[in-house]
């Protein structure tokens, strides 16, 4: 019996092997991991300094042995071969499946300016990023970053903690333009430049300069002094050995409503590196989020056990980004109708998304209560329009839903 091989050993791979023995599957299950470190823990590598030991494993070595999965640590795979079904690892061995599950996840986008290769400018992916970056802030004064995305402002925010002066640099017109809406954005940006986090955007970065090591950032609006650089300019999906082997690829490996590659129904895709049709998208999308890597892998552990679905599960997401949580449910669109609403206190503050008058996404500021309500609404496709909520929110929504439930 040849089993499961699942390339990748981040979230989205370790939902798929834990999940196949949780359903009751009892073939080989092998992981093969590019990364040295057991299956960890990501979103915390971006919301504080780490200099020292971390501990983000999420479970412990014990946790494959108790259950025979093959957890192959530092041995990435350089190829796939469809026809034989067989992978070759950097270190020569042949693997042959019965079934293959790419959970390759993303690489950050290079930083194409003169200077990136400098001594003291760091992209943040991996656990070793985080240790690397961790301590060149306990040194670092002036700290710029490059991207005003989500690792980017968490990462700001623990440098200004840290005692750093920090300036984050942003080519868009707004911070988070590809996940926040415009109507939050300002009150977003406001808390972290009250924090003391200078915010540039509608700014390009020409060239990083320095003798030995970074020194400073040219940029469209001047030079800004930097001791440390850390960019985040977007991810791209690692999908170079399915594109090689010839399953089709366009940013990201095309699957099915069920995650399998639409060129072979024995490989799947999950997580960043999967694109896929979504019932709350206007096409395929490729979400980079732990909710969807972790769902997306037990879905396909569970069509492989046989439990067939199609993944239409809610996107959500959240980012902790000093005194500042963000937390988004559902996809909105650029179209969509944006309505903000402040909270019942002066640091919260929602905004719903409406398409065809009725919510299809809910973003929230230091609201947690209101997120949670909003999950459970668009999970059970409650229908809410913009006139439901005028002069309330979704949380009050919810509680006289459920006292009229009572009454009667």
């Amino acid at each position: 019996m040849t089993g499961v091989i699942v390339v990748g050993g981040g979230q989205a791979g370790f939902s798929v092997a834990s999940t196949l023995r949780a359903s009751g599957y009892d073939g080989p299950v092998t992981v093969l991991a590019a990364e040295p470190h057991p299956p960890y823990q990501r979103p915390p590598l971006s919301k504080k300094a780490h200099t020292g030991p971390v501990r983000v494993e999420l479970v412990p070595e014990s946790f494959y042995r108790d259950r025979d999965i093959d957890l192959r640590l530092g041995d990435e795979v350089t190829a796939l071969d469809l026809t034989a079904r067989t992978v070759l690892t950097r270190t020569g061995t042949r693997v042959p499946y019965d079934h293959l599950v790419l959970a390759t996840g993303a690489r950050n986008r290079p930083l194409p300016v003169p200077g990136a290769e400098l001594p003291g400018v760091h992209a943040l992916r991996s656990l070793d990023d985080a240790l690397t970056i961790g301590r060149a802030l306990t040194t670092a004064r002036d700290v710029v970053v490059v991207g005003g995305g989500f690792i980017g402002l968490e990462l700001a925010r623990v440098a200004l903690a840290g005692g750093a002066r920090v300036t984050v640099v942003e080519l868009a017109g707004q911070l988070l333009s590809r996940a926040v809406s415009a109507e939050l954005e300002p009150s977003l940006r406001q808390r972290h430049e009250r924090a003391g986090v200078r915010i540039l955007t509608a700014t390009a970065v020409r060239a990083l300069e320095g003798e030995g090591r970074v020194e400073r950032v040219v940029t469209e609006q001047g030079v800004l002094p930097a001791d440390l650089v850390v960019y985040g300019i977007g991810a791209v999906p690692r999908d170079e050995l399915a594109r090689q082997a010839g399953l089709a690829v366009h940013d990201g490996v095309l699957v099915d409503e069920q995650l399998r590659s639409v060129t072979d129904p024995r490989v799947s895709a999950v997580g960043d590196c999967a694109r896929h049709p979504h019932p709350r998208a206007d096409g395929p999308v490729r979400l980079e989020s732990v909710q969807n890597a972790v769902d997306q892998g037990a879905l396909v552990a569970r069509r492989i056990t046989g439990s067939a679905a199609p993944y239409e599960n809610l996107p959500w997401f959240w980012s902790d980004q000093g005194d500042v949580k963000l937390q988004i449910a559902g996809l909105r669109s650029p179209s969509d109708a944006v309505h903000l609403v402040p909270g019942d206190a002066p640091e919260r503050l929602a905004a719903y998304a409406f398409r065809d008058a009725l919510l299809v996404a809910v973003e929230t500021l230091n609201w947690p209560a209101e997120h949670l309500a909003a999950r459970r609404m668009l999970e059970r496709r409650t229908p809410v329009s913009a006139a439901d909520l005028a002069g309330t929110t979704l949380g009050a929504l919810a509680r006289a839903a459920r006292t009229a439930e009572v009454r009667r």
